[in-house]
Parts: structure tokens; sequence; C-alpha cells
């Protein structure tokens, strides 16, 4: 068997919530921000189970899409095979090397420029400042951020963020790409940018990984599909049998509406 470059062995993923009351509403809308489910673990403990007992296997080659509503763990897995969380029971394999755009925010010197994040991102990315000199042209021009470029990422908005971030992460080799909701980098035209250059990343990088919304998307760029509810694995398989098990159950939800409608 070809070894996997990600392979997920049952993983799940628990958030302790130290001294929290279940009802809490403190609580419960940190446990919609995480992507699971408050628990009690038959004492006064509170916890938040975000992934459970999660199994599957990338190769070479493969484009997963992981989909499901807001809260539904997307952002969790996406950070335990960025190595950012541990998984709380099974383990994460992950063969090669990483690059992502997760968290706005994460690994940035708000006080910094635009431009000096660019480095300080590369650097993190393990590239070294005499390798940088053709990237930070080209990652410069590409974020589109014109004067902004030099001035504090504190004055960025989210899309200028999110520009600068996804700029760096498909501008340098890596095995493994990792995004979340990069169509909503910036706007209309950096979209079309953006979604172009993707097209030239697959054909460099041997896995990706996306969490989206986007039907489309998954269509144009993925060949597996995740569905995530709760944390919890609803569907895993080909982006065919995805659209497929989409359309029965479209198919379903108006046979049972027209019923309802029937009867009364």
């Amino acid at each position: 068997m070809t070894r996997a470059l990600v392979e997920a062995f049952r993983v799940s993923l628990s958030y302790h919530v130290p001294s929290a009351r279940a009802r809490s509403l403190r609580y419960a809308a940190a446990n919609l921000a995480v992507g699971g489910r408050l628990m009690k673990d038959g004492g006064s403990s509170v916890y938040v189970q975000a992934l459970r007992d999660l199994s599957f296997r990338l190769e070479d080659g493969d484009r997963l899409a992981i989909v499901g509503s807001n809260g539904s763990g997307k952002s969790s897995l996406l950070k335990v095979i960025a190595g950012v969380y541990e998984p709380t029971q099974g383990r994460m394999e992950v063969n090669g090397r990483v690059s992502s755009m997760l968290d706005i925010g994460h690994g940035l010197d708000m006080e910094a420029t635009g431009l000096q994040n660019v480095r300080l991102l590369a650097a993190m990315r393990g590239y070294s400042p005499w390798r940088l000199k053709d990237h930070v042209e080209r990652i410069v021009d590409f974020s589109d951020l014109g004067a902004f470029i030099n001035m504090p990422v504190r004055t960025y908005s989210s899309g200028m963020l999110a520009r600068l971030l996804f700029s760096v992460a498909t501008a340098f080799d890596h095995d493994i790409l990792l995004l979340e909701e990069w169509l909503s980098a910036g706007d209309e035209n950096f979209v079309k940018k953006a979604t172009a250059r993707m097209s030239d990343v697959l054909g460099s990088t041997r896995v990706v990984v996306t969490a989206t919304h986007s039907p489309d998307l998954v269509r144009a760029l993925c060949n597996k599909v995740l569905i995530l509810n709760h944390g919890v694995p609803e569907f895993l398989g080909s982006v065919d049998e995805y659209f497929y098990r989409a359309a029965v159950l479209q198919e379903q939800e108006k046979k049972a509406t027209a019923g309802g409608k029937l009867s009364v």
C-alpha cells in the first residue's frame, strides 16, 4: 500500500473547560466557536467534544474538501492536521512539509508591516532570508495590498489579512496545503486570482485539504469529501458520491414537503 501523507486513526479531540457551568451562555458561545458540543464527564467538569472517532487516509494527489455547517469541527480538524492541537484520543500522522493559512492573526506581528510579516511568515515556514528575495516581490504583487503592504497589520481588515496569508501560503513549495475558506479572502477580482493560483498550486502540491461551503470549489478542485456534523464524520467518499448523496437528500426533502402540503 502506498504510504499516506495524512492519516487519521480514530481521532477525537475535546477541550476541557475549567470551572465552567454547563448552562453558562458564555461557555455555550465558546462551544459554537470551536465547533463541538458541551458535555459533562459525570462530575462537575465540562468539556467540548470537537471531533469524535474520525479516520481517513490521504495519499499523493488527494484533494479533500471538509464540509459542514458553522461549528461542525472543520477548523478543529485542520488544526489537528497542522499540529496546532494534539488529538485527545487516536493519532494523526502527517508525512511531509505543511503550509497553511489557518487562524488569521496566528504567527502575525500585529504591530509590524505587511511586508515585515511576509518575511516573518516565510521564516516560520523554514525559508532563510537569502532565499526570499524573489518570493517576497511575487507575494506582495499577488496580495493586491498596494501601499497597505507598508502599513501595520493591525490596520488591516480581516479580508486584507486573509489575502496576505493566502499569498504567503501558496507562494512556497510544500507537500500538504491546508486552507480555510480561502474563497472569502478578498473582493471578486482577488477571488478570481486566488482560484487561478489554486489551479497552479494543485499541480505542485501533493495533498490539499480545504474547509469550504462552496459546491463549485468542491466540484472544481477536489476528489474527496468529508462531511462533519458536530465533530462526527457523517460522510466520507468521492466527489461524485457526495453530489449523488446531496441530490438524493434534496429529492427526499422535496417529497416530504410535498406530502406535508397534501395532508394539510
